[in-house]
């Protein structure tokens, strides 16, 4: 049987499968992998890869179909007979390839997912893990596979007080990301169908299909997804970002989460998946208590958070409470499996919780990112007097709209022209993209400095003259 070498990235634009199922045919059609080569099976393959066996499955089916690979019975899967494989050079497989355009360097990449590191709290975070590794030789044993105790009190605690999470901290689970947390409840909710947002980002529903669950889109307004809209889906569970809406910025009012709320407890089987996407960042008035705090530690929520903005995107750690029927399922499945976040991160984040540092260090962030986002909206609008912007109150991005612009297209491919990378509004549109308004772009501003936005206000004014 055959070791494959593939790469897939979780963080990619397309979904894994695809990802897969594209490294498989370029390695048939490159005679990388030959005639009658036996692929690995889909469990070993899928614990190598450290994805779900459905997205092993889905690659392998769609190479069946398309004739490269063969299944058979009690075997397993063989590669076809590929008549268009490419001459080998003499320094190893070769493929004419047309020549790149060359790129336009980048001078402002606007894109949301980035933070300013030179925010972080280097000189904090750094003595607490110097005092652990000296300290923490236990922390080199396994720890417990929700995720420390210590950890997981201080996280309930931070929660309860600036969320309004009410929850025990057993019902806690600290996981690698909010990824990795969603495809493990996916796999404790398959046979159900679940909504998302439209617009929306898009990950989430990759990360739900991928593990066996389909969703349907169902459209926002003014104060979110729209409960009606939900109803007419069909769907048992309901993923939704209530605190701050991507990329439209909206938040959700406490009296349309009161009728999600009513929807979840009115079917068996039903739960809202709420992502509290940059809830810590608002920055006019204090924010909507969760969903999850509404609605109880035995209501129909699954509340998930990162500190991947917080923090950084690096420090892979997030955490999802459960309700307490979940939890026994979650134990039943998942509860010998291995924490996947390093002790010593774990423990660092627990003091840094505990001596108070990460209220201090948010207050410094909301402050800073405060402040850049009124420079950047009040230049915007000196540059261009017709923009509308959304999303001021909260997030570390605005949607910008030009009521008169060139369209979407133009105004992204003249900006990048002009070294400054941005997407457009439409690219959320998983459905019903007729509905997006034109002429509108995001702007990321979290990885901006203050001394650079006069030179990106020039760089727009040029892409978009007749702004």
């Amino acid at each position: 049987m055959l070791e494959l070498t593939i790469c897939l990235d979780p963080a990619g634009e397309k979904p894994l499968y695809q990802q897969l199922y594209d490294s498989l045919v370029e390695q048939i059609r490159s005679g990388a992998l030959r005639t009658e080569d036996k692929l690995p099976g889909k469990r070993s393959l899928a614990s190598q890869l450290a994805v779900a066996v459905n997205t092993v499955d889905t690659a392998y089916q769609m190479l069946v179909a398309e004739g490269y690979l063969e299944a058979r019975e009690r075997s397993g899967f063989y590669v076809l007979e590929y008549t268009g494989v490419l001459p080998r050079t003499a320094e190893g497989a070769g493929e004419m390839r047309p020549p790149e355009e060359p790129e336009v360097p980048v001078r402002f990449d606007l894109s949301t997912g980035a933070v300013d590191t030179a925010l972080f709290p280097f000189r904090t975070w750094g003595r607490i893990q110097k005092e652990l590794l000296y300290n923490g030789e236990a922390l080199l044993r396994h720890g417990h596979r929700q995720g420390d105790r210590e950890l997981r009190g201080e996280l309930a605690a931070y929660l309860r007080a600036y969320r309004g999470v009410v929850c025990d901290p057993e019902q806690i689970v600290v996981g690698a990301g909010v990824e990795y947390l969603l495809g493990l409840l996916a796999q404790l909710l398959r046979g159900r169908t679940a909504a998302v947002e439209n617009p929306g980002y898009d990950r989430p529903r990759t990360i739900l299909e991928n593990n066996g669950i389909p969703c349907r889109c169902v459209d926002i307004d003014g104060g979110g997804l729209d409960p009606a809209g939900l109803e007419k889906s069909g769907a048992d569970l309901c993923y939704v970002t209530p605190s701050h809406h991507f990329p439209t910025g909206v938040t959700m009012p406490a009296g349309r989460r009161a009728e999600l709320l009513r929807w979840a407890a009115a079917g068996e089987g039903r739960y809202i998946l709420e992502d509290d996407y940059d809830a810590e960042f608002r920055f006019d008035v204090r924010p909507l208590p969760s969903l999850q705090g509404m609605a109880g530690p035995d209501g129909r929520v699954v509340y998930l958070c990162t500190f991947s903005k917080s923090l950084a995107p690096s420090i892979r750690i997030a955490c999802m409470v459960l309700p307490w029927e979940l939890l026994a399922a979650y134990r039943r499945a998942f509860g010998s499996y291995s924490n996947t976040v390093s002790r010593f991160e774990q423990q660092t984040l627990r003091l840094f919780l505990e001596g108070g540092y990460f209220t201090r260090h948010l207050a410094r962030m909301r402050s800073a990112y405060k402040g850049r986002m009124e420079a950047l909206a009040a230049s915007l609008e000196a540059a261009f007097p017709q923009v509308r912007l959304s999303g001021r109150h909260t997030g570390l991005h605005l949607l910008v709209t030009l009521p008169d612009g060139p369209g979407e297209e133009r105004m992204i491919a003249s900006a990048l022209a002009e070294g400054v990378r941005i997407k457009g509004l439409s690219a959320y549109y998983m459905e019903r993209g007729e509905r997006c308004e034109a002429n509108s772009v995001i702007l990321g501003y979290a990885s901006l400095q203050d001394g650079e936005i006069p030179a990106l206000i020039e760089a727009l004014r040029r892409a978009w003259p007749e702004g």
